[in-house]
């Protein structure tokens, strides 16, 4: 139940963040934020990651199911008491649901994190990546105890 209950969280934010960006800022918009570091600006990305594939909404549709069903089935297969494989699980299920919802009713994702050095993004990406980072970062842990354990051919 935690499982669902983290990723309908992250999809809660993610929309009532996308709603708020939508109803009080103009398209295009940017507010400062700390010293111009970090800027809200208003974009619909009707691409995927970094504006990439504009015009495939389809497709993104297809594979933003894919990936839910995707994730899905691995949190089945994981053992259930693995909380950190678990919730990295929760927050990739969570922000794609996030964006596919902006997919299919809106035709485009609303984007409206700056930092200037890189393409704008939401909470939604955020919490993608952070959940791809948690796996790959309990993998290479995984993976190092592994060599530790092995047998000393000398």
């Amino acid at each position: 139940m935690l499982f669902y209950g983290i990723s309908i969280l992250v999809i809660f934010i993610d929309q009532l963040v996308k709603y708020l960006v939508d109803k009080y800022m103009v398209y295009g918009q940017s507010v400062p934020l700390f010293n111009g570091f970090l800027q809200l600006t208003y974009v619909r990305n009707t691409g995927a990651a970094f504006s990439l594939f504009v015009g495939f909404s389809p497709y993104l549709i297809a594979v933003g199911v894919l990936a839910a069903i995707v994730v899905v089935f691995f949190h089945y297969r994981l053992p259930p008491k693995d909380f950190y494989l678990q919730m990295s699980l929760a927050f990739i299920l969570g922000g794609s649901l996030g964006n596919l919802i902006d997919r299919v009713a809106r035709s485009f994702v609303v984007d409206y994190i700056d930092i200037l050095i890189w393409p704008v993004f939401n909470i939604a990406d955020i919490m993608i990546n952070l959940g791809v980072i948690l796996i790959a970062i309990k993998l290479f842990e995984k993976k190092k105890a592994e060599v530790k354990d092995a047998p000393n051919p000398f």
